[in-house]
C-alpha cells in the first residue's frame, strides 16, 4: 500500500480497521485465558482426567505454536484480509466443535483445529495494521491494538469463570460465534487487502515436520508409562524434528531460519523464553486447578485471583520497558526470572483451608512482579540481537518459541512431579503439586541464569514501532496470566 491510499490514524476508516483486527486476535486471547478456569468444570461433565486436561490444552498448543510462521508467511503471499478472514471462519468453527463436544477425545480434536484457525488469525491481525496505516501513524495504531487486545485478555478469566459458574463451560467456547462473525463482517467491509509480491513460497514440507514432531514428542510425555507406544512416538516426534532442521537448513525460503540462532544473545534470549514461559504454563495449569479443587474456589473466584498479576502487567511494563532501554535487558532479565520463581515457591505452599490474602495473593504478586520485569526486556534483547530487516522473523520465532514452551510445560512438569498419578483430580493433585511447583521455580530461575550468561549488559534498544505481525500477541499473553 502507498503512502498517498495508507490509512491514518483517528480515521472512520482507521478506526473500523483497529476495531476488526481487535476482534480477531481478541477470540485468541479470550479463549487462551478463559479454558483454563473452565478446566475442573469439563472434567466433571466429559469425566476427563488431568491427563485429559493437559491435551486439551496441549492439542490448541501444537498446532499454534507449529504454524504460526508458517501463517504470518500465508497472510504476505496471499493477501493479510483473506488470511484473516479464512481464520476467522475456522475459528468459529472448531469453537462450535468444541462447545458441542460429547467427549474428552472429540474436544481435543477441536481444540487442536482452533489453534490451526489460530496460527493463521493471530499474524494476520497485526499485520493488517502494520501494513495498512501510513508509517507516521503506525506506532499509534499498533500501541491502540496492543492495549484493547491486553484489555481482551484481562477480560477473560473473570468472563470465563462467569459463564461457567452462570451457565457451562460450552459458553466460553459458543462466545467466539458473534464476535469472530462481527470481525469478519467488518473486515471484508473495511479492511483493504494488502500482501507481500515478494514473498517466496511457502514452507510446507518445513510445516509438516514441525508440526508431527512436536504432536509426537507432546504425546510421548503426557502419554509416559502407558505403554511402549509412548516410547515409539517419542523417538518417532525426535526424528521428525531432526528431518525439520535438516529440511530448514537446506531451503531457499525456510519458515525458521536457522541463521538467526547464530547470534549468541539472539539464543539466549530465546532459551530464558523457553524457561520462563514453560514453568509459568506448567504453574497457571496447576495452580488453576487447586484453587478450584482443593481450595473450593468457583470458576469466577480463581479467574479474579490473578487480576493483580494482570493489573501490575498492565501498570508497569512501560516503566520496566524504559528501564531495560536505559540499562539494557541483561539484568532485569535475571532479576525478572529469580522474582518470578520465589513467586512460584509461594504457590508451592497451597494447601486445604489456605485463605487468599495470606498464601495467595503474595504468591501472585511476587510472580507477577517478576514477570513484569522480564517480558519488556525480553523482546527488546531478541530485536536488538538481529539486524532491522529481520526483526519481524525474529520476534515470530521468540513467539513461537513461548507457545511450544507452554507445550512442553503442561506435558512435562506434571508428568516429572507425579501430578496425575493419584485418584482423580484431586487425588492427582495432592500427588505432587507442592513437588511441580519446586520444579516449575527451579526452571523459571533457569532463566535467569541463562540471561546472565547470554544476554549482553548493554544491548542497543530500538523503538518498537513495527513489530512483526505475531510480536504483540506474545505480550498480551502474559498480561491476561496465560
Amino acid at each position: 500500500m502507498s503512502d498517498a491510499t495508507a490509512l491514518r490514524y483517528g480515521t472512520t476508516e482507521g478506526r473500523w480497521v483497529i476495531v476488526a483486527a481487535v476482534l480477531g486476535s481478541g477470540v485468541v486471547f479470550l479463549d487462551g485465558t478463559v479454558v483454563n478456569v473452565a478446566l475442573p468444570a469439563i472434567s466433571r461433565d466429559l469425566g476427563a482426567s488431568v491427563r485429559g486436561l493437559q491435551w486439551m490444552l496441549d492439542g490448541y498448543l501444537v498446532t499454534l505454536s507449529s504454524l504460526l510462521l508458517l501463517g504470518g508467511s500465508a497472510g504476505d503471499r496471499y493477501g493479510r484480509r483473506r488470511v484473516f478472514v479464512a481464520g476467522l471462519g475456522g475459528f468459529v468453527a472448531a469453537s462450535v466443535l468444541c462447545g458441542l463436544a460429547p467427549g474428552v477425545g472429540f474436544l481435543i480434536a477441536a481444540r487442536a483445529l482452533q489453534g490451526v484457525a489460530g496460527a493463521l488469525l493471530v499474524p494476520a491481525s497485526l499485520s493488517i495494521i502494520s501494513s495498512g496505516f501510513a508509517p507516521s501513524d503506525r506506532g499509534a495504531a499498533i500501541g491502540a491494538w496492543s492495549g484493547l487486545a491486553a484489555v481482551a485478555g484481562a477480560v477473560g478469566p473473570l468472563l470465563g469463570g462467569w459463564l461457567v459458574d452462570a451457565g457451562s463451560w460450552r459458553l466460553i467456547f459458543f462466545l467466539n460465534v458473534p464476535l469472530a462473525a462481527a470481525a469478519a463482517a467488518i473486515a471484508v467491509r473495511h479492511v483493504p487487502e494488502t500482501r507481500d509480491d515478494d514473498a517466496g513460497p511457502l514452507d510446507g514440507p518445513g510445516a509438516a515436520l514441525v508440526s508431527l514432531g512436536t504432536a509426537l514428542v507432546a504425546y510421548a510425555l503426557i502419554e509416559h508409562g502407558q505403554g511402549s507406544g509412548s516410547v515409539v512416538a517419542g523417538l518417532a516426534g525426535v526424528a521428525a524434528l531432526a528431518g525439520f532442521v535438516a529440511v530448514e537448513r537446506r531451503s531457499d525460503h525456510p519458515m525458521l531460519p536457522l541463521s538467526l540462532f547464530g547470534s549468541r544473545q539472539f539464543t539466549g534470549a530465546n532459551l530464558t523464553t523457553f524457561a520462563v514461559y514453560g514453568a509459568m504454563s506448567a504453574a497457571m495449569f496447576i495452580v488453576t486447578l487447586r484453587l478450584q479443587v482443593t481450595l473450593g474456589y468457583s470458576a469466577l473466584e480463581a479467574g479474579a485471583s490473578f487480576l493483580p498479576f494482570t493489573g501490575l502487567m498492565l501498570t508497569l511494563s512501560a516503566r520496566f520497558g524504559a528501564l531495560a532501554q536505559r540499562i539494557g535487558p541483561r539484568i532485569p532479565m535475571t532479576v525478572g526470572p529469580l522474582t518470578s520463581a520465589g513467586g512460584l515457591l509461594l504457590f508451592s505452599r497451597i494447601g486445604p483451608g489456605d485463605h487468599f490474602a495470606t498464601v495467595v495473593f503474595p504468591a501472585v504478586v511476587l510472580f507477577g512482579l517478576g514477570m513484569t520485569l522480564t517480558v519488556a526486556p525480553l523482546t527488546s534483547a531478541v530485536l536488538a540481537a538481529v539486524d532491522s530487516r529481520r526483526a519481524g522473523v525474529a520476534s515470530g520465532v521468540n513467539n513461537a518459541a513461548a507457545r511450544l514452551a507452554g507445550l512442553l510445560g503442561i506435558a512435562v512438569i506434571p508428568a516429572v512431579s507425579g501430578v496425575g498419578s493419584g485418584a482423580g483430580v484431586a487425588g492427582s493433585l495432592d500427588h505432587g503439586y507442592a513437588a511441580a511447583l519446586r520444579i516449575s521455580a527451579a526452571v523459571c530461575a533457569t532463566g535467569g541464569a541463562i540471561a546472565w550468561l547470554f544476554v549482553r549488559t548493554a544491548a542497543p534498544v530500538r523503538p518498537i514501532t513495527h513489530p512483526s505481525p505475531v510480536h504483540a500477541c506474545h505480550d498480551s499473553s502474559v498480561a491476561s496470566g496465560r
